[in-house]
């Protein structure tokens, strides 16, 4: 597979978790792996160290933003922050499903409504069900989770593949988003629920979060453009 005919289906299919702490870099990974991964993810360490400008210069890359800010708080501030996150072009954002159906309710309209005042696409909330760092979790959290996420309006959810399944059952239409992807032989690091990146596809995941083990790799672009290859006839690019 070649950076000029990786189809842009396969692309929006794969996000690059940078995890960094300086914009300038941020930029030069999202560069170096554009070919291969659709999705840019920010999370709290590159928002709080590059702010809301690393939005719209991962924007200017071509790629779709995801900003994995775990918004859990009482529902005006949580509606406030994420009406100005829907303004900045964002085309992602989660919530801890934990907050409950108001919180989440509250981050869904304020996120969509900030999008629509700066003439923007509909952007898709996500509710985080559980993280999948936590191997403990009861197992009816899950449903919970789910259910709270479908009363608010989210368009999808953040969970583990081996909840995905449950997770499409519960809510057909909501776009599961799977972190804590490594493929074989790769470190699992601190997650305690990870999966293969064709595992996670063929479990009916929609967006893949590819972390350290692309971004730590001796050589990350073909690290990308190696997953990309192995999900390519799963996902009938």
């Amino acid at each position: 597979m070649t950076a000029t005919s990786t189809p842009q289906a396969l692309r929006s299919r794969l996000a690059v978790a940078i995890d960094v702490d300086d914009a300038v870099a941020a930029l030069r990974i999202a560069r170096e792996l554009q070919p291969w991964i659709g999705v840019a993810k920010v999370g709290l360490e590159l928002y709080s160290a590059a702010g809301p400008d690393i939005v719209g210069g991962l924007s200017a890359l071509g790629l779709d933003v995801f900003c994995d800010l775990k918004f859990h708080d009482i529902p005006t501030t949580v509606h406030r922050a994420a009406r100005v996150v829907g303004s900045l072009g964002a085309r992602y954002l989660n919530f801890h499903a934990q907050g409950g159906v108001a919180m989440l309710t509250a981050g869904v309209d304020g996120f969509l409504a900030g999008a629509a005042e700066a003439g923007l696409p509909a952007p898709t909330a996500l509710a985080v069900t559980i993280l999948t760092s936590d191997g403990d979790a009861p197992p009816h959290i899950l449903g919970k989770r789910v259910q709270a996420a479908l009363e608010a309006g989210c368009g999808g959810v953040v969970c583990a593949a081996s909840d995905v399944p449950e997770v499409k059952r519960l809510g057909p239409r909501l776009v599961a988003v799977v972190p804590g992807i490594r493929p074989v032989g790769t470190d699992a690091h601190d997650q305690a629920r990870v999966a293969t990146p064709d595992a996670a596809i063929a479990a009916g995941a929609d967006l893949l979060v590819l972390g350290r083990a692309v971004t730590r790799a001796d050589d990350p672009a073909a690290a990308a453009a190696a997953i990309a290859t192995s999900i390519e006839r799963l996902v009938g690019s």
